[in-house]
């Protein structure tokens, strides 16, 4: 569950579960494949066409997490604005009723192509809206256009990432390990001069 502004209720944070699930889901499952949309389709993919027309949302967040691939592994890393402020990624949302008549709020981030600091990393990266973007994205009315030109990838000169905390590798550890630099040794570990 995650704090969210949504364009039916722009002042006001809600809670919802981030995994969207459409409100003509048979059932819940279909939160585990739509934590993200990509940009490119989500004006013509199935699950997103008709939300992105009504049901826009603002996701606040101080940074987040992509993995590298270096050889075999994957290494994580954390990503933030250079000047360490919050900000906020472009989503969708919907509601959705279970068997029970219980209503779940859910959402899903929007995803774009990589601007160059984060290619180093991955391919894409999550759309970061200016500041004085943001309202213009919750607004009740935007067309096609309007919703396309907001979905850009944020300057790369406004980011910086570093090498983050193993801890971030496993949904067990909520601790101050996972926003932490990663250390150049791990406790227990041996430093390999030859590296």
């Amino acid at each position: 569950m995650l704090p969210v502004i949504t364009n039916r209720n722009p002042s006001e944070t809600s809670f919802m579960k981030w995994g969207l699930i459409p409100n003509w889901s048979l059932d819940e499952s279909t939160s585990t494949n739509l934590i993200n949309a990509r940009s490119e389709t989500i004006l013509t993919k199935g699950p997103f066409k008709q939300i992105i027309k009504s049901h826009r949302c603002l996701i606040p967040a101080d940074g987040f997490y992509e993995w590298k691939k270096v050889g075999k592994t994957k290494v994580p890393h954390r990503i933030t604005l250079s000047s360490d402020e919050i900000f906020t990624f472009a989503g969708i949302w919907d509601s959705w009723e279970d068997k029970k008549g219980d209503i779940i709020n859910s959402f899903t981030i929007i995803t774009t192509n990589a601007n160059s600091l984060m290619a180093e990393i991955h391919e894409r990266m999550p759309v970061i809206l200016p500041k004085e973007l943001e309202k213009e994205w919750i607004k009740m009315d935007l067309s096609d256009n309007e919703v396309t030109e907001l979905l850009k990838p944020y300057p790369s000169e406004k980011m910086c990432y570093y090498k983050a905390h193993r801890a971030v590798n496993s949904a067990m550890y909520d601790t101050p390990e996972c926003i932490q630099m990663a250390p150049k040794i791990y406790p227990g570990e041996s430093f390999n001069l030859f590296e």
